[in-house]
């Protein structure tokens, strides 16, 4: 990195964490630090939406998913525009007439305390693991591209995020929010145009979309019903739809930005636009990581995008194999380069040459052997080592081949996106915990100056416990899948309590607690079991949950007041 680069980035972070704190001090009551006085306007609920959910994890592993397995991932999002209209018609109307801080103070009003509590359990357990993964993320990878020291990395972005969010609570995170997302979408835009211009000069757009096909790298939607595989069109409608779902309506850290709304309406606003425009912008995420793969057609590439595994595979015995096989890669690379330059000569006079397709998929197949090869002397060199390089693909980019400020931004856009995702989930957490467990069981009447103070001790404590998660992580195949994964074995159960709250009026607390309890037990076990898609826990843990108590309610029928 440069000078220049240094200063983008550190200018960038700094005015982000500096607004935060002035833009919001000085909050007087619970409301206000949680709610941010109900004065958020649409498109701020919408950005602070579109923020959270889009971490550091998203701009790394996203286009690494996209090099590797082509724009079949964005069926994961298929779900969530039909999701953001049950949302805006059902959820938001019952949290807000009901004028709640969290989504499980429903809970409570509709079936009983334990069953708010668990809730809220189930929540915290998995959005804390899930909070430390948004620092572990591009903290473990910029440490191992750059040599930065790897739990500093952590402290730094974590105490970045506590700063502000400490300070000024749920207003603190959407004003922030703002800033970031501008950031983030500039960085990428401006990434996606270099990577045109820096393709070759007769090379259109359309041809690269024409060497991405021929490596099968656009084929956008699967319409198998293979239950193992990962992402298909009904995988993203169904199980997508359902964790979208449970995370857009159940999950704290999303409730609450639209629970900040001005209005029933504004709120509602701000997640129509995010049905609008989240699906649009994981595609051109999405794209922008097969434009990298097209430009590595042209360009040298690593045999692994992971630096840690050469130096690994350097310091062992087996080095000599590695190198021989990056000898074999480079030769390849020539010959691929020389292929697609033909192929484009071809598409320019308007011929698509079947046979030179051929070669490009033969070429393509014989890399791939090659990287498994790798993979596997590598991990004989290090029986810890982490093989699986996706998340390594668009900072390698990155870092070798954009010029001087423009890496500087790019590392601003990964930090931003992690301080956002991250503030979010402390300050979810700090909430969940303030008004769901510590407010809710302590006996004495206590200040409104009290409550504020309480959740921003717990924002400390929830941020020192996220870096510490963070300082502990072990990188799992692919962050942005570990993420979701996470959230698959924990939503469905979640997102089944509040369905049967709002839909099916008979069922009491009892039947909904003992129902809840046992399909998060049974999930655990199918993921364990490892025999479907973890897209479809989502599903069949709500399908259980609602299923379950309404047969232990017809085996327990005693009548509770409940709460419509």
């Amino acid at each position: 990195m440069q000078q220049i680069d240094w200063i983008v980035l550190s200018v960038t972070l700094l005015f982000i964490v500096i607004y935060g704190v002035w833009k919001t001090r000085g909050s007087r009551n619970v409301e206000e630090y949680i709610l941010g006085s109900n004065e958020t306007p649409w498109y701020m609920v919408g950005l602070s939406v579109m923020a959270t959910q889009a971490s550091a994890i998203t701009f790394l592993s996203t286009p690494g998913q996209a090099y590797h397995d082509g724009m079949g991932f964005v069926q994961f999002y298929f779900g969530l525009p039909l999701a953001m209209v049950v949302i805006c018609f059902t959820f938001i109307p019952i949290y807000h007439r009901l004028k709640v801080y969290t989504a499980y103070e429903y809970l409570e009003q509709r079936f009983d305390l334990k069953t708010r509590s668990f809730a809220a359990i189930l929540f915290l357990v998995q959005r804390g693991l899930g909070t430390g993964l948004t620092i572990y993320a591009p903290a473990i990878i910029l440490s191992a591209l750059l040599g930065w020291n790897l739990t500093l990395m952590n402290i730094i972005i974590g105490v970045m995020v506590i700063i502000y969010t400490f300070s000024g609570g749920t207003k603190a995170v959407n004003v922030t929010q703002k800033q970031q997302m501008f950031v983030i979408m500039t960085g990428m835009f401006l990434t996606f145009f270099l990577i045109l211009h820096m393709l070759p000069n007769d090379m259109t757009f359309s041809n690269a979309m024409h060497i991405a096909g021929a490596n099968d790298k656009m084929d956008i939607v699967d319409f198998s019903y293979d239950p193992e595989t990962r992402y298909t069109f009904w995988s993203g409608i169904t199980g997508g739809f359902f964790l979208m779902l449970s995370y857009f309506g159940t999950d704290q850290s999303q409730v609450g930005r639209y629970l900040s709304g001005k209005s029933i309406r504004e709120s509602q606003m701000g997640l129509i636009m995010n049905g609008f425009l989240k699906v649009p912008m994981q595609f051109f995420i999405l794209l922008t990581g097969v434009m990298v793969f097209v430009f590595f057609q042209f360009n040298p590439v690593p045999l692994n995008f992971n630096p840690n595994n050469k130096i690994a595979v350097e310091g062992s015995v087996y080095k000599e194999e590695y190198r021989a096989l990056e000898q074999k890669l480079a030769k390849l690379s020539e010959d691929k380069k020389e292929i697609n330059l033909i192929y484009i000569d071809h598409l320019n006079q308007n011929y698509d040459n079947p046979i030179l397709r051929k070669e490009l998929v033969a070429i393509s197949s014989k890399e791939n052997d090659l990287r498994d090869q790798a993979r596997e002397v590598i991990a004989k060199a290090d029986g810890k080592a982490e093989t699986n390089d996706k998340d390594y693909v668009f900072i390698h980019f990155i870092l070798n081949y954009l010029p001087k400020g423009l890496i500087g931004l790019l590392l601003a856009v990964i930090l931003s996106a992690a301080m956002s995702s991250t503030a979010s989930g402390i300050n979810a957490l700090a909430s969940t915990t303030a008004i769901d467990i510590y407010k809710r069981n302590i006996k004495e009447e206590k200040s409104e100056k009290y409550y504020v103070n309480a959740t921003k001790f717990f924002t400390l404590i929830w941020g020192i416990i996220a870096i510490l998660f963070a300082c502990v992580g072990t990188l799992f195949e692919n962050l942005i899948q570990l993420v979701n994964i996470v959230g698959s074995i924990f939503y469905g159960t979640v997102l089944g309590i509040f369905l049967v709250g709002f839909y099916i009026k008979y069922v009491k607390a009892n039947a909904i607690f003992y129902a809840a309890v046992i399909s998060q037990l049974t999930i655990f076990y199918i993921y364990y079991l490892d025999v479907v898609s973890f897209l479809w826990l989502n599903f069949i843990g709500a399908m259980l949950t609602m299923i379950l108590s309404m047969l232990f309610q017809m085996l327990l029928p005693k009548p509770q007041n409940t709460v419509a």
